[in-house]
């Protein structure tokens, strides 16, 4: 077992992947970096954190995007952005099986303000037209990181998300909360109330994400195979079953994920923090 959450983004596709099946479109040698980090001193990465390319999954063409949340916690920027366009556009043309997300990111970097809210607005788009292409859009998520801000919604877009139960998904990342509404709001610290707002357990329950995995790269590749003709293209009725779904979840005036899982039927839902996975998919209430 080899997890999910320690390896690098290119650690993770040279073992998600089939094994040396992975080509790396502007690769490092390329020094593709951030014009804006560099206006401000900051550090950049050769790569603006993202590596993306195409490769083959259980012997399924597929293009491929990894995130690398250990450069400026994953977060977009203009180029970053602009590579995650670039990947999805070309999915138009060439038409893969299937475009992976290996998603880690804090959501629009800071540092680039307006340029990274407008790349986040491109990605999303792009994705949306690759789903209504038909070709399956599939998000994995199990980094340290967690996947919040810009990148939240964009997993979000998708037609299949993935989840390890320590990864975590939402729009504000617990910090973010804190710190515009008080520690009374949302406490940031308090690790097992974060897990249990927007852990993957949490999200599999909700509906949020589409298959709760164990914390290792081999279920995410399992996963992620099962996936590849889950193909949901964008339609009225698809739209408005989700709003029947979000509507229903804003009826909720409780304050904390235990009650919810309550309301919505999970069987004694104060055991489910300590419930393995299996056993969590087991409550078949999903």
């Amino acid at each position: 077992m080899i997890s999910f959450a320690e390896c690098s983004a290119r650690e993770r596709l040279a073992l998600l992947l089939d094994e040396g099946s992975f080509h790396e479109w502007l690769p490092p040698s390329r020094k593709l970096t951030s014009p804006h980090l560099a206006a401000l001193g900051v550090p950049s990465a050769f790569d603006d954190g993202v590596a993306i390319g195409r490769a083959t999954l259980a012997g399924s063409p597929v293009f491929v995007a990894a995130q690398e949340g250990q450069f400026m916690g994953g977060g977009v920027g203009e180029v970053h952005g602009a590579k995650l366009v670039g990947l999805l556009q070309r999915a138009l043309r060439d038409r893969p099986t299937a475009v992976l997300l290996l998603a880690e990111s804090g959501g629009v970097r800071l540092h680039e303000a307006n340029a990274g809210l407008i790349a986040v607005s491109e990605v999303m788009r792009a994705l949306l037209d690759v789903r209504a292409a038909g070709i399956p859009v599939i998000v994995l998520i199990g980094g340290t990181g967690g996947c919040f801000g810009g990148m939240g919604i964009v997993a979000r877009c998708a037609d299949h998300v993935v989840m390890s139960d320590i990864g975590r998904l939402a729009m504000s990342g617990p910090e973010v909360i804190e710190a515009s509404h008080g520690v009374e709001e949302f406490d940031s610290r308090d690790r097992a109330l974060v897990w249990r707002t927007t852990g993957g357990k949490h999200r599999w329950l909700t509906g949020d994400c589409d298959a709760l995995v164990e914390d290792d790269v081999a279920a995410f590749r399992a996963a992620a195979i099962a996936a590849l003709q889950a193909s949901h293209p964008v339609t009225l009725a698809l739209l408005e079953a989700e709003h029947a779904r979000l509507t229903a979840r804003l009826a909720f005036t409780g304050a904390e994920a235990v009650e919810l899982w309550a309301a919505i039927g999970v069987p004694d839902a104060a055991r489910v923090p300590d419930l393995d996975v299996a056993a969590v998919t087991a409550l078949g209430v999903h």
